[in-house]
């Protein structure tokens, strides 16, 4: 005869009110995105309060937030992308393009051959790994990975992750050739004064988008929605957008939040299980770009430096850093490579993902 089973005690936060766990949630999430900002990490907005969810989700936390309002964090982010894109990179890709898709095609394909890899080997489930190894948007590739069945909590794990070594190693690279440590981006106003029909028409591009792509019935409607309208009047001059920081720490943390809450323990031990193939993964293709960086260099002339922040498998931030530091860095080559492989992979990240998830199941 069986013993009876002990029943589990339960989670520390499942006893805490609602209220009491928002609030537990809200004071780590400042803390770890403080320390990120302390530390120069890009994303600590998202980072920090992703960390903070995911501590609390594995402890028993009960709270989530409601769709409507997670759809709304995404059509800002949608408005965030489009507001990043300027015809001057258009102009800057037509004068090399043969240069610039080749070297984005060549980072796409690397990258996917290591997510296909990970795959076949069943370290990550489904089309994760392809997901989490797209070289750049990481949010973007994060917010669409769900709507095209991999998990969205071990995408963000890896995007992130990517991103971390990423800017480090940018930036110990950068040392070789120039200081960076008294360069800044300039601050950034919390709260400015609001523009009201910059404001206004960023939210209405917020709300119309996302009502158009649901209609539309597109893969992550609500992000890809506002994105594509707003791409489309910016790029016609009928709009300009205006997003405070406020709104954009609110959306970032909306976002955290809604993948960190839903991480599990069993989720957790998953991923740190696949913690080195995931961290060689990164840094093969860390590796993999250098080496286009060293083809730039050798065979084309162009700055090192240049080349490898050009190469660099995302970053944007550290990178518009550190080639602001120096007066070699052909800034608007770097950042015109960085936008043309974001942009690729926005568009065709979908389709490399399918497959290279059918070429798994074959």
């Amino acid at each position: 005869m069986q013993a009876p089973q002990q029943p589990t005690a339960p989670e520390p936060m499942s006893r805490l009110t609602p209220g009491l766990q928002w609030g537990i949630i809200l004071l780590v999430s400042v803390l770890f995105a403080s320390l990120l900002e302390l530390a120069d990490l890009p994303a600590a907005l998202l980072i920090g309060p992703m960390v903070a969810g995911i501590l609390c989700g594995i402890n028993g936390a009960t709270v989530r937030l409601p769709r409507p309002i997670f759809f709304s964090a995404q059509a800002v982010i949608g408005c965030l992308v489009a507001s990043s894109i300027e015809f001057a990179i258009f102009v800057s890709f037509a004068h090399d393009w043969p240069l610039f898709l080749g070297a984005v095609i060549a980072t796409l394909v690397a990258s996917s051959f290591l997510g296909w890899l990970i795959s076949r080997w069943k370290v990550l489930p489904g089309t994760t790994a392809v997901w989490g190894t797209a070289p750049g948007a990481s949010t973007a590739m994060v917010l669409m990975a769900g709507a095209f069945g991999a998990d969205a909590r071990l995408v963000a794990f890896m995007q992130y992750l990517r991103v971390i070594f990423v800017s480090v190693m940018a930036a110990l690279i950068a040392r070789l050739w120039v200081d960076t440590s008294g360069v800044e981006l300039p601050p950034v106003p919390w709260f400015p004064a609001i523009q009201w029909q910059s404001f206004l028409s960023t939210i209405g591009i917020a709300a119309i988008g996302a009502f158009a792509g649901k209609w539309l019935r597109l893969p992550s409607p609500f992000f890809l929605g506002s994105m594509i309208l707003g791409v489309a009047l910016h790029l016609g001059g009928f709009v300009t957008f205006q997003l405070p920081q406020w709104l954009l720490a609110i959306s970032y943390a909306v976002i955290g939040w809604t993948i960190g809450l839903n991480f599990t323990r069993g989720i957790l031990i998953h991923a740190t299980r696949a913690l080195p193939q995931i961290i060689l993964s990164i840094l093969a293709l860390i590796a993999f770009c250098g080496g286009l960086a060293w083809m730039l260099n050798h065979y084309l002339g162009i700055d090192p430096l240049t080349a490898y922040l050009a190469t660099s498998p995302g970053g944007m931030d550290s990178v518009a850093i550190i080639a602001a530091a120096s007066d070699n860095v052909n800034i608007s080559f770097v950042m015109a490579l960085q936008t043309a492989r974001f942009l690729f992979v926005l568009i065709f990240g979908p389709s490399v993902a399918r497959l290279v998830a059918r070429l798994v199941r074959e």
